[in-house]
């Protein structure tokens, strides 16, 4: 019975920012959960490309190829979607960007670049699916928080700045939706081995500095946030709203 709790079976989810890294990685896991997923991203070919890679695990995939940034953009996707291939049970908002350097040399462009993608992506997807799960009386979404939702590095300030305000609009999400039974939640990543921090990864210096300052002496991998983002998409967590879980190797439990 508590294993039927975790089961996806005839959900639906979309997955943005899914082409790759944690977004696919996350996909991959509501898929073999049970899940049909829906993922997405700007490049077109580089989603089919992930779907097709899905299928072949024998996951049940589609791919919406659209710009989260854009909200006229989300609108139509989230109507197609409903519209052509069904309702969306699950919505994991992903997509996101970093940009480094200095914060007194940080050009205003790119921090309206991060916010954009970051912040207001999560705003227009979320608002453009829940309008469709409101009716329906439930559904799940989940932001994509960071560890950084709670504490700031050297050079990204910006991005820091972005995810503590993701992890205060997942809060922002409950407080409006959960009266229409939503569940609303979020995980907030360490640092994983991924296309996006690749940079960090090959820097011996930071590398040394990250094993040392994890309980967990290392990296995570991006297969080890499937099963957050498969409890709170399922039905195990449907009194549980508001909250983000950090999937940090212990990072923010100690100094």
């Amino acid at each position: 019975m508590s294993l039927k709790l975790f089961d996806l079976s005839g959900r639906r989810a979309l997955v943005t920012g899914s082409s790759q890294g944690i977004g696919l990685a996350l996909a991959t896991g509501l898929g073999r959960a049970g899940a049909e997923v829906v993922l997405n991203g700007r490049d077109g070919a580089r989603v089919a490309e992930a779907v097709e890679a899905l299928k072949a695990d024998g996951i049940s995939a589609h791919a919406s190829a659209f710009d989260v940034t854009d909200p006229k953009a989300v609108q139509a996707a989230v109507a197609a979607i409903e519209q052509d291939i069904g309702a969306l049970d699950i919505l994991v908002n992903n997509a996101g960007i970093q940009r480094r350097m200095p914060l007194e040399d940080f050009p205003v462009e790119t921090w309206h670049e991060i916010m954009r993608c970051n912040l207001d992506s999560v705003f227009y997807v979320g608002q453009a699916v829940a309008r469709h799960m409101i009716p329906r009386g439930h559904g799940k979404i989940i932001n994509i928080a960071s560890l950084q939702s709670e504490a700031a590095r050297y050079s990204v300030a910006p991005y820091a700045a972005s995810k503590g305000a993701v992890k205060n609009l997942t809060k922002g999400m409950c407080t409006d939706w959960a009266r229409h039974g939503l569940q609303i939640n979020g995980i907030g990543p360490g640092y994983f081995e991924t296309p996006l921090n690749q940079a960090l990864i090959d820097d011996p210096k930071f590398d040394a500095w990250l094993k040392a300052r994890t309980p967990a002496g290392r990296w995570g991998k991006t297969e080890e946030l499937q099963g957050a983002c498969i409890f709170l998409a399922s039905r195990a967590s449907d009194f549980v709203n508001g909250q983000i879980i950090y999937v940090d190797g212990g990072v923010l439990a100690t100094l």
